[in-house]
């Protein structure tokens, strides 16, 4: 089964956490760590403070409507952290990510590839590298080039700036441009 596909949505329906990271491109351990009192319902935002990300800056996470549900399935579970499992707060995602992928047929796929399928759905819906990078956290432009190629559309007004004004005559396509 492909990642974008029905396994994505048997995700997202069953697992807020995963629903969460594939609508916010957080990172797991910015996930598990995330407290109720960092989340904003009104503004739709969350924060991740300093320290608490890969690069240790912190930054304000945008809340999409996934995330925005996401965050109401489970809220109420505990008055600090957003995400538990069996009562306690997540330490890591394991046993049962493992099963989750097993159901869905999935093989070699980490939680981590949750960040990289929500960056590729940006950049195939429009979202250009400037705002990824900053939607992301990532520090550097390079870091987001990676996926770049996903969206080609952009360079089509680039290529058109130096078109000559040909005409068809003809779909002889060896005699046609005059």
């Amino acid at each position: 089964m492909n990642y974008f596909g029905q396994s994505a949505l048997f995700w997202t329906v069953e697992v807020p956490v995963v629903q969460f990271a594939l609508a916010t491109g957080c990172r797991m351990t910015e996930i598990l760590r995330l407290e109720w009192s960092r989340v904003d319902f009104d503004r739709r935002v969350s924060w991740l403070d300093p320290g608490t990300t890969k690069n240790g800056d912190g930054r304000g996470v945008p809340l999409n409507r996934d995330a925005i549900l996401a965050l109401r399935g489970v809220q109420g579970q505990h008055d600090r952290w957003c995400f538990m499992y069996k009562g306690k707060r997540m330490e890591a995602i394991g046993s049962a990510w493992k099963r989750s992928l097993k159901r869905a047929g999935i093989e070699k796929f980490r939680f981590h590839d949750l960040r990289h399928t929500w960056a590729s759905w940006h950049v195939m819906n429009g979202t250009s590298l400037q705002e990824l990078m900053e939607l992301g956290g990532w520090k550097s432009y390079e870091m987001v080039l990676r996926y770049a190629h996903l969206a080609l559309e952009h360079l089509s007004s680039a290529a058109a700036r130096i078109e000559r004004g040909l005409e068809i005559v003809t779909n002889d396509v060896t005699i046609s441009l005059r």
